[in-house]
């Protein structure tokens, strides 16, 4: 879901459209954390866990092929956005309809303070990120961007697949129905005109 979002799929083959899209109702933080509930539960034996908290702590990225020794593997993060950001502003849009403003008002009393608020269980101390109202801002630019501007396109031609939360889908079919020239144009310049950049 999270990728289908954000347009970091292939289009016409592998990812966005090979097969019963069984991931597309399923955004990228909430299938981290059913692995760390997996791991927790007790389910499997240790040698599983491993594996799956190897899955964890992998960069996510696009690629398929491994990189040489000297060579750094692309991070989707570093080019969409942390999920965690991403995913957030995706409920709200996909839930409530909620405007940029009131994700941004939204984003900053759920991520400004790490300490603040709770994490679901099992959730590393390590890795609860904090965002400034700054980052906040710039995500959201780019998380409007790529949700409105451009990817449209290819959710309009997914594959099946099922509902998987009520946080909603962006099948064609269901909760989801945009035009493929949709534009940016409206949320950019409300974020520029009512979220401050510091």
């Amino acid at each position: 879901l999270s990728e289908l979002a954000l347009g970091w799929s292939t289009y016409g083959v592998g990812d966005q459209m090979s097969h019963y899209n069984v991931n597309g109702g399923v955004p990228k933080t909430l299938i981290q954390h059913l692995i760390r509930w997996v791991i927790g539960s007790g389910e499997f034996d240790d040698e599983v866990g491993v594996i799956l908290q190897s899955v964890l702590d992998t960069e996510i990225t696009p690629e398929l092929v491994p990189t040489g020794e000297d060579e750094e593997i692309q991070s989707s993060e570093a080019k969409v956005g942390p999920y965690s950001l991403q995913d957030f502003s995706l409920f709200q849009v996909l839930r409530y309809g909620f405007s940029p403003s009131k994700i941004a008002f939204l984003a900053w009393h759920a991520w400004s303070d790490p300490d603040r608020g709770g994490w679901p269980p099992g959730f590393p101390e390590g890795k609860r990120p904090a965002y400034s109202l700054k980052e906040i801002r710039h995500w959201l630019q780019v998380f409007a961007q790529r949700f409105y501007s451009f990817s449209q396109f290819k959710r309009s031609a997914l594959p099946n697949g099922p509902k998987v939360s009520h946080g909603g889908s962006l099948s064609p079919r269901g909760d989801w129905r945009a035009p493929s020239d949709m534009s940016a144009r409206i949320w950019l310049a409300e974020i520029e005109r009512d979220i401050p950049a510091e």
